[in-house]
């Protein structure tokens, strides 16, 4: 049986960089650009559990009115409601963000932390939340796994993990440093379009002749 290790990784995931540029980046990566550390920490607590066209559109409408935490405090928990519906969990979101607001301007004088251990202090915040503002946002090294990244990868055979956590630790063992920024994006966007969680697209994979499929019922 074929599997991704690391005789092929490099080659497997230099294929897939370039696979991935005929499909949209996920709405976090495309909100940090520009590197600003309080709206990819923002738009990850709004794309939990929600689609990325909701997430997008939501996050654009919040920042258009709030972009900083010192702005964010100004408005209450229905006006951020308002803007960010219909994400999901949306009224347990708005609150978070004025907790986190506050704590960033009272405990880190207005700046998001920039290490995983204080991101999460902060509430509502996770290690896959954690990872992206440190990846993305700060440039530092961090393995950010969701569920694109944990399915894809056990499906590769790349690692034997039972949950996100464990995978984002597998990853840190065995996945090359120098990929482990982009190791999220990669996944992400492809397991959004043609590795999909119930009946992947293998028909149209390039690194198809790789994978052994581990889990996979039924493919296309």
């Amino acid at each position: 049986m074929n599997i991704i290790d690391n005789d092929n990784i490099s080659k497997v995931l230099e294929i897939l960089k370039i696979e991935i540029k005929k499909f949209t980046v996920p709405i976090v990566s495309e909100v940090a650009a520009d590197r600003d550390p309080y709206k990819v920490l923002i738009s990850c607590i709004l794309s939990l559990r929600t689609k990325d066209e909701v997430t997008k559109k939501s996050s654009l409408k919040l920042f258009e009115r709030a972009d900083t935490p010192v702005k964010m405090i100004d408005l209450n928990e229905t006006e951020i409601q308002q803007l960010i519906y219909p994400v999901g969990f949306y009224k347990t979101k708005a609150e978070r963000i004025i907790e986190i607001s506050h704590k960033i301007l009272e405990e880190y004088e207005g700046k998001v932390p920039n290490t995983i251990e204080e991101l999460l202090k902060l509430k509502g915040v996770g290690r896959k939340t954690a990872n992206i503002v440190v990846t993305l946002a700060y440039g530092k090294p961090g393995v950010c796994v969701d569920t694109h990244v944990h399915r894809i990868s056990n499906r590769w055979g790349y690692v034997t993990t039972k949950n996100p956590i464990q995978t984002e630790f597998a990853l840190r063992d065995k996945l090359p440093e120098k990929y482990w920024i982009e190791y999220n994006d990669i996944l992400v966007t492809y397991g959004q379009n043609v590795c999909v969680p119930i009946s992947p697209k293998c028909s149209i994979c390039p690194i198809d002749s790789y994978c052994p499929k581990i889990g996979v019922l039924r493919h296309r």
